[in-house]
C-alpha cells in the first residue's frame, strides 16, 4: 500500500471522463487499497480514482461506517433534497454550499467484478453523488450555490438543510 499524491484543482485529469475497469485484478485491487490509505490520510470521507490521476471508475468512500469501494458506479435513482457544505480534497480548504438528493441507489461492482447496490441517504447519498461526479469530469464547484467565506468556515456552523420529499 502506498500513499498516492492528490491531484489539485487545474489538473486537466479532473475534468476527463474515466474509463470503465473491465479488469477486476491485483493492479485493480492495489489502487483501492492505496486510494482508501489516501483518502484515511487526507481526513476525506470519499476519493475517486481521478484525484489520484488514473482515468477508471473507481471510487471509496467512509463516512464512518466503513469502506465503500465501488467500481463502475453509476445513479440509477434520486430522490428529496438537501443542502449543505461540501468541500474536495482537490481543492484544500474551500467549501460550498450544493444542493444533492436526500436518497440515492447507486450500482456498482465490488473488487471481485460482482454486482451490488448501495442505498444511501444524508452523508452518504452527497458522498455517492460527489465521487460519481468525478468519474465525469465534474467538480462540486460545478453546482455549488455559493463558496463559504473564511467566516463562515472558522464558525464552525453545520451547513446542512434537510429536505425529505
Amino acid at each position: 500500500m502506498a500513499i498516492r499524491n492528490i491531484v489539485k484543482e487545474g489538473d486537466d485529469v479532473l475534468r476527463k471522463v474515466s474509463r470503465e475497469v473491465v479488469n477486476f485484478d491485483e493492479k485493480l485491487w492495489s489502487l483501492l487499497e492505496d486510494m482508501a490509505q489516501t483518502m484515511y490520510k487526507a481526513e476525506g470521507v470519499g476519493l475517486a480514482a481521478p484525484q489520484v490521476g488514473i482515468l477508471r471508475r473507481v471510487v471509496v468512500i467512509d463516512i464512518g461506517e466503513g469502506l465503500l469501494e465501488l467500481i463502475n458506479p453509476k445513479i440509477v435513482s434520486a430522490e428529496g433534497e438537501q443542502e449543505g457544505q461540501e468541500g474536495c480534497l482537490s481543492s484544500p480548504g474551500e467549501y460550498g454550499i450544493v444542493v444533492r438528493p436526500y436518497k440515492v441507489v447507486a450500482e456498482a461492482q465490488n473488487r471481485r467484478g460482482e454486482h451490488i447496490r448501495v442505498t444511501g441517504e444524508e452523508l452518504l447519498a452527497r458522498a455517492l453523488c460527489h465521487e460519481i461526479d468525478h468519474l465525469d469530469g465534474i467538480l462540486y464547484k460545478d453546482k455549488v450555490t455559493r463558496m463559504l467565506d473564511q467566516t463562515e468556515m472558522s464558525s464552525g456552523r453545520k451547513r446542512i438543510k434537510l429536505k425529505k420529499k
